[in-house]
């Protein structure tokens, strides 16, 4: 697996505005969902991306993003796995936003006066990781 890559990278527009909650240890969490389109020879189409922020990334989607608001977000694609209340597996499958790029320009009649934030990148600490003291960079032969 040290070969691997688990990297995904999206520009697209939300569809609703960021919905914010908090864990119970009082970390913010933002969820967003961007509609991103595709189009190959003879068709076209749009995919829905969720997309879950921790931190202060998930601060700055829940303070500086709207409906309709273009982004790009870098991150990591993650599946979930739940049970359904007749006791069937359900999966979903998302992408963990490890950086964010505000596209396109102020939307009209913001009348704001702020410069918007540089690009973010998310803590290195989420939740879902574990924590290690040893990674592996000591046993490195370069």
């Amino acid at each position: 697996m040290a070969n691997d890559l688990n990297s995904c990278s999206f520009i697209g527009r939300l569809g609703n505005d960021p919905e914010t909650k908090y864990t119970a240890s009082g970390t913010q969490v933002t969820n967003i969902s961007i509609a991103v389109g595709w189009k190959s020879k003879d068709k076209e189409g749009t995919e829905w991306v969720r997309v879950t922020a921790f931190g202060k990334l998930a601060e700055i989607m829940s303070q500086y993003l709207n409906k309709g608001s273009q982004v790009y977000i870098q991150g990591r694609m993650k599946t979930d796995k739940w049970q359904d209340k007749d006791g069937k597996d359900r999966y979903s499958t998302g992408i963990v936003a490890d950086n964010l790029q505000m596209l396109g320009g102020r939307e009209s009649g913001s009348g704001s006066s702020q410069s918007q934030p540089q690009p973010q990148s998310a803590p290195k600490d989420y939740p879902d990781k574990a924590q290690s003291q040893d990674d592996g960079f000591d046993s490195m032969p370069f």
